[in-house]
């Protein structure tokens, strides 16, 4: 059955043309849809009675049902939300000087099995449609009444695992009739999935590429990161530096910091001189606390040093500010959760 949450206008115009109506009717479905975030199609009420009934026994809408909500201390706002089906995703808001950010997920759960990462935990279920992801943006508008200015794809799952659907949302949700966000106010979050990158460089979507990175040497990259032994930094390398090239975007890397493990000076050293070629900019992320895994967060003084072998490179980078770690809601937290864990 299509889900009409998922189709960009002219698909809907194609839609209702073949059920007789006019198209002005897609239009008015269109915005219902993507610009207000409708749950149910009694929301719109520009549209007849009746065809209003046909759609909600026809094609109801799959939206997301919040069955927990967590406040961080900072702010941070954690969802737990209930798919139609009964899986679950988590997705979090992250409250910046600059706006509002959340970062939402692509699939129930993720089947990279990056070790130190609880999305993870039980494997991947299914890919999320483009209305799934969409419908989290519009869940937490609806219930904290905000404007939402930047979409990060760092949730739980792999992007480039669900490319097409991931493609689909982000023309929707920059469509000048639906939330019109730029381009450029969106991150898109690999573990290095490189096909997909690639795949991802054709569009030449103005938006930033984030690659989960987290070890400058394979050996230790694939005992970290299972990905890393089928497209190995050989690959990997070159085919992010290609997709800056062909994009004209510098990418961010994201690099977990993991005490005794992958902090030392001469590992930055051989990050830098991996990223020389490309214009980048690095993450260094406190590790934060998952469920049954082996690693403890870097000093806040290897922290440093790192870091400051990595400018003295030439390499700019950053020491991301942690938030709601009190609620599981930092990088590396999100799970997909069982019915039976909802209180």
């Amino acid at each position: 059955m299509a889900e009409l949450g998922s189709m960009d206008l002219p698909e809907l115009r194609a839609f209702f043309k073949a059920q007789g109506l006019p198209d002005y009717r897609a239009s008015q479905v269109f915005e219902w849809l993507q610009r207000h975030g409708i749950a149910c199609w009694d929301e719109a009420t520009s549209l007849p009675s009746r065809l209003r009934s046909e759609l909600e026994a026809s094609h109801p809408i799959h939206g997301c049902e919040i069955a927990r909500k967590q406040l961080s201390r900072d702010g941070t706002v954690k969802y737990l939300f209930r798919l139609h089906d009964g899986n679950f995703v988590e997705s979090v808001l992250l409250r910046y000087e600059h706006g509002q950010s959340l970062c939402v997920s692509s699939q129930v759960g993720c089947a990279r099995g990056c070790v130190f990462c609880s999305s993870t935990i039980g494997g991947c279920e299914r890919n999320l449609s483009a209305a799934e992801i969409l419908a989290q943006i519009h869940a937490v508008r609806r219930d904290l009444n905000i404007r939402i200015g930047h979409i990060v794809l760092m949730g739980m799952g792999e992007p480039l695992d669900n490319l097409p659907e991931v493609a689909r949302f982000l023309r929707l949700v920059t469509d000048e009739n639906g939330l019109k966000l730029s381009m450029r106010a969106i991150s898109l979050s690999t573990c290095g999935v490189v096909p997909g990158i690639r795949q991802l460089a054709s569009l030449r979507y103005p938006l930033t590429l984030s690659v989960s990175l987290h070890a400058p040497q394979d050996e230790l990259r694939s005992r970290l990161m299972p990905v890393n032994r089928q497209y190995p930094l050989g690959e990997l390398i070159p085919t992010v530096r290609a997709y800056a090239q062909a994009t004209g975007r510098r990418v961010s890397f994201e690099y977990a910091m993991l005490r005794g493990v992958n902090d030392s000076p001469e590992q930055a050293r051989q990050l830098a001189a991996l990223l020389r070629a490309i214009p980048s900019h690095v993450n260094l992320i406190p590790i934060n606390p998952c469920r049954g895994a082996e690693f403890q967060p870097s000093s806040r003084q290897a922290i440093l040093s790192f870091s400051d072998c990595l400018e003295k490179a030439g390499i700019t980078a950053t020491i991301r500010r942690t938030l709601g770690q009190d609620i599981d809601a930092a990088c590396g937290q999100l799970r997909k959760r069982a019915g039976e864990d909802i209180v």
